[in-house]
């Protein structure tokens, strides 16, 4: 039972930083229809900002200047990067943001170095919140919990319950009504872009210190975003949530299965003398989730909650 219990917990608070990640690659696809290969090193660049900025004034303001800086960032690859790219199709998005996302690695590495760096858990939060059977939970956790849900629902929001959002969803699907009616529908998609960048710097802030900051960061989970979002659906926020929980207690339970595939499949004559029987689940815990990436393609290829077909 303690087991489940805290795979389970593990799993919710996992699942959500995904789904701070994978939360701005659905907004920028949902409105603007460009996926996004360097989103991941937006997420890098929000935990290096915050290292920086924490190491001088402390966490707090780091939290929240830290997206902005990469919100500023993303807006202005958008405007002198992306859109002049724009007119030349998507398979010129994909290579712009594909290099771009090998630039940004380079230049983290050039100004942090290629090692990782101490950004910690704040002091204020550094503390156990609570004991279950013996066991100490951290309190930064419960705050990944808090500010994903806060997150969430604020995105809700704006985009199902105010004018902006329906300004936004609309000059996706009709730009020229939505300028006709004296909107600026780049500055519409700049804006756009750059609050997708700057989610992935709030995940990268809270992140970081929760895992590791360093320059492979990207590389390590940026796969698994773009598992998150096919999985959910292209486009959907809906979707990314429930595959990013999804995803997260699959991935946490698989780790916590000290089993080998002769102990599941003894009966069938597996035995710890073969190779396959030594297999643990555990160590199939990091392919699991691309393995449901098969899957969904093979079985229903828009997605849980998608509306559009890969």
């Amino acid at each position: 039972m303690e087991t489940v219990v805290f795979s389970l917990l593990n799993g919710v608070i996992y699942g959500l930083l995904l789904f701070m990640l994978s939360s701005g690659l659905t907004l920028i696809f949902s409105m603007m229809g460009v996926l996004n290969f360097a989103h991941a090193s937006f997420y890098m660049l929000g935990a290096y900002f915050a290292y920086t900025i924490s190491s001088v004034s402390g966490f707090w303001l780091a939290l929240i200047f830290a997206p902005i800086l990469v919100g500023l960032v993303g807006a202005a690859t958008e405007r002198w990067g992306l859109r002049k790219v724009h007119a030349n199709g998507h398979v010129a998005e994909l290579l712009f943001t594909f290099g771009l996302a090998y630039l940004i690695d380079e230049v983290v590495k050039i100004i942090w170095g290629r090692n990782s760096v101490d950004y910690r858990v704040p002091e204020l939060l550094d503390f156990p919140l609570f004991t279950l059977y013996g066991t100490q939970y951290p309190a930064y956790r419960i705050f990944i919990l808090f500010v994903a849900v806060a997150m969430l629902v604020a995105l809700w929001l704006l985009l199902k319950r105010t004018r902006a959002g329906l300004i936004i969803q609309a000059a996706l699907t009709h730009p020229e009504m939505v300028g006709h009616l004296g909107h600026n529908v780049p500055r519409i998609f700049m804006t756009v872009f750059g609050v997708g960048c700057a989610l992935a710097g709030l995940a990268g802030v809270i992140g970081g210190n929760y895992l590791v900051t360093d320059p492979a960061m990207a590389i390590s989970i940026g796969p698994i975003v773009f598992v998150v979002v096919v999985v959910g659906g292209l486009g959907s926020l809906e979707g990314a949530f429930i595959a990013s929980l999804l995803l997260g207690l699959l991935q946490t339970f698989a780790v916590s299965i000290d089993a080998s595939f002769a102990d599941i499949f003894g009966w069938l004559g597996l035995g710890e003398t073969t190779e396959v029987g030594r297999i643990t689940i555990a160590s199939l815990a990091p392919m699991l989730p691309f393995l449901m990436l098969v899957l969904i393609l093979m079985v229903r290829p828009r997605g849980l909650m998608g509306d559009r077909d890969i």
